[in-house]
């Protein structure tokens, strides 16, 4: 896809910095000439950050004072953010909490997704930023409906009233969208706001901090399950995401849009399938036999993360980036080069 770039490249401040899809995002921002401010919850983590972005870009992150500065905030407390984004033209919110394990009750999601994103809103405006871009997900899209075949667009949000067809996950990003926009619509003034919506993140790892989506590959060439069961998402490389903040960032005349980020939908076997064809030996372990749904459900009973999960068995959700395309400009990879590179990735990281 051709590339855009800023003229005055400006400072751009990028929330979470630790990780997985904001560090792409960083390293595209200084690929452009950009000056990065970053937050972390503690600084304690910034010389282990830098030295994993220096992987993924040339320009000189490993000293202070360069275009890449690391500043502590949290998303569950109002200190730090005025100092974070002082001085920034745009923000690219891309921190929010992800669940590690079966969550026990939503407010452990809802409260820093919400919470911290409306805390983000203020300082940036605040700041006096032009644009926030935020990280969305299609979480907020294509869930609480079940199963569907005509792909869903930025049009349709998901029905976090339906504990069915969602989870804890599903329910916050969605709520948090809906919070900020509420809040933009009635106290923005004169700040600008964007939604990006990835699908499943895939794409290189560069050390153990990555999306909970790289999961699919890793567990598949693991061996860590014994047959595929008929889960399936939208995918995307999590460097076609980077690019898709960025366009969402400088484009004129989208204020207030929301933007799909996210490719074909596939079951998990067409991703074992793939790994299987391309990695030869190295996919020894990957599953070829299907599980039955049923036996997905015995399993559901004693496995807390599977259970977590279990509403999404076969259900099929599709989502179309039509919009991001024709608007910015903006086209994923195909499926299978971002499969293939998370699973090369994580072979060379020894993470497999």
């Amino acid at each position: 896809m051709p590339d855009i770039q800023a003229p005055e490249a400006p400072t751009v401040l990028v929330t979470g910095g630790s990780g997985y899809i904001a560090g792409f995002c960083i390293a595209h921002l200084l690929a452009r000439g950009h000056r990065v401010h970053t937050t972390v919850r503690s600084l304690v983590r910034e010389t282990e950050v830098r030295a994993t972005l220096a992987k993924i870009t040339d320009a000189d992150v490993t000293e202070e004072g360069g275009r890449l500065r690391f500043y502590a905030a949290d998303l569950n407390a109002d200190t730090g953010w005025d100092k974070a984004v002082a001085d920034c033209t745009y923000v690219q919110h891309v921190a929010s909490p992800l669940p590690t394990a079966s969550v026990r009750d939503d407010d452990e999601l809802v409260r820093p997704a919400r919470d911290g994103a409306l805390r983000v809103m203020r300082a940036a405006r605040a700041a006096g930023v032009k644009r926030v871009v935020m990280t969305a997900s299609t979480a907020c899209i294509s869930y609480g409906h079940g199963s569907y075949d005509t792909p869903r667009t930025e049009a349709d949000w998901s029905d976090a009233t339906n504990r069915a067809d969602t989870s804890a996950y599903e329910r916050s990003k969605t709520i948090a969208e809906h919070a900020v926009r509420d809040w933009f619509a009635a106290e923005g003034g004169a700040l600008e706001l964007v939604t990006v919506h990835p699908g499943a993140v895939l794409g290189p790892v560069l050390g153990r901090d990555f999306s909970a989506s790289i999961e699919i590959v890793k567990k598949l060439l693991e061996g860590a399950v014994p047959g595929v069961p008929r889960f399936g998402w939208p995918l995307v490389d999590v460097r076609d995401i980077a690019d898709l903040h960025y366009r969402a960032m400088l484009a004129e005349g989208v204020n207030g849009e929301r933007f799909i980020g996210a490719n074909d939908f596939w079951w998990m076997a067409q991703v074992a399938a793939v790994l299987r064809d391309k990695l030869g030996a190295r996919a020894r372990r990957v599953p070829r036999r299907a599980i039955p749904d049923f036996v997905v459900r015995i399993s559901a009973l004693f496995d807390p993360v599977i259970r977590e999960r279990l509403f999404e068995l076969g259900k099929h959700r599709p989502v179309s980036h039509a919009h991001a395309q024709s608007v910015l400009g903006w086209t994923p990879r195909p499926n299978g080069e971002a499969v293939l590179a998370t699973a090369e990735s994580l072979l060379a990281e020894g993470l497999v």
